[in-house]
């Protein structure tokens, strides 16, 4: 009820405008006494043991998590933390600050619950995020999402994922390589091939260096695919991340697609999210299941609304899930949800928890 009450209001509003005004309050909540701990009591997860996994040595109380693009300077990852999630994901961070695309630049379609965005990875820069991130204290595994700078060209962009690294290293406890963004022009060939492999190379080799400097474990890298790839070309990118030393696959960004889409903003140029694309997130998340033999692990992500859109994303291979569309038609109260539909399910169908339900299509 008062999500639906507040929800009225920003649907009033700009979507951007909204969106910032929200993460704005989040920020502040976090440096008022006892509004976390609020925030936790209205909105947290209860511990199941059921819903626990451990992956790449970092444990997860559940597995829905917040995907990237919501907290684009990681300015309430501690609030997201208290509304319930199992698992943060800040970004998409470039090296340098940027503006991003022109305004307008997000656009909703109530209908289809969705959105179509081309924000254009506008944030404040890698050592503006440092700096919040530096007084965050996080009880969940904290992702940082990284990107290159519009500006930077293709043949020198693992430069500007390594100095993400480089600034970064230190706060997140995994890294998820964006190169399927649909909103810089360019950065979707970086799928590719010879251009994958030299890219995820020079960011894992970075990767390794940074850990034994800080003489710890590896800390797991990740890639994030689009849902527009042929099955060619999706074949060829799973296969160069499988021999790159990543640590798994986000799947997937937004669609350029437009399929079954009937709203006056079905023409502008962007990625759309949201429920139009529940079916081939899914879909592209057994094929990379099948494809790795399940050896990979996979954070299944596009038009989750139901725990049963959880559910078959697991089923189909995921290992933990997120959501970004969702939460601003629903309300922080989803994630209780899902979580909670999730072990039921899990259950019911004699899993002794949700992580044996991984793949089991």
């Amino acid at each position: 009820m008062m999500y639906s009450m507040l929800k009225s209001i920003l649907f009033r509003m700009d979507p951007e405008r909204a969106h910032h005004l929200t993460i704005d309050a989040l920020s502040a909540a976090q440096r008022v006494p006892g509004a976390l701990a609020a925030l936790r009591a209205m909105y947290g997860v209860p511990e199941h043991a059921e819903l626990a996994t451990t992956l790449w040595g970092l444990r997860f109380p559940h597995p829905i998590g917040l995907s990237a693009g919501l907290d684009k300077n990681g300015a309430a990852a501690e609030a997201f933390a208290a509304v319930g999630f199992g698992f943060v994901e800040v970004g998409t961070v470039t090296p340098k600050a940027q503006p991003g695309n022109e305004l307008p630049r997000l656009f909703r379609l109530k209908e289809h619950e969705a959105l179509i965005n081309r924000m254009g990875f506008n944030n404040a820069g890698a050592e503006a995020m440092a700096d919040s991130l530096s007084r965050c204290r996080l009880p969940v595994p904290l992702f940082i999402n990284i990107g290159k700078n519009k500006t930077t060209p293709n043949e020198i962009a693992a430069e500007d994922y390594v100095s993400n690294l480089n600034t970064l290293y230190d706060y997140g406890q995994a890294f998820v390589v964006n190169v399927s963004s649909p909103n810089t022009p360019g950065l979707r060939n970086l799928q590719q091939g010879d251009e994958m492999r030299a890219l995820l190379g020079e960011v894992t080799a970075a990767r390794d260096a940074l850990a034994a400097k800080a003489g710890g474990v590896n800390k797991p890298v990740l890639v994030k695919i689009a849902p527009d790839l042929t099955d060619e070309q999706l074949a060829d990118t799973v296969a160069a991340v499988a021999l790159s030393g990543v640590d798994g696959i986000v799947a997937t960004n937004t669609t350029l697609s437009r399929d079954g889409i009937r709203h006056p903003h079905a023409g502008e140029a962007g990625g759309l999210s949201g429920k139009p694309l529940k079916q081939r997130s899914t879909e592209v998340i057994r094929d990379v299941y099948r494809a790795t033999g399940g050896e990979l692990p996979i954070i299944g992500t596009g038009g989750i609304f139901t725990a049963h859109d959880a559910y078959e994303k697991i089923r189909a291979g995921a290992s933990l899930v997120q959501v970004y569309t969702a939460l601003i038609y629903e309300g922080p109260g989803l994630v209780r949800r899902l979580a909670e539909g999730v072990r039921s399910r899990a259950l019911a169908d004699g899993f002794r928890s949700v992580a044996e339900a991984v793949g089991k299509s």
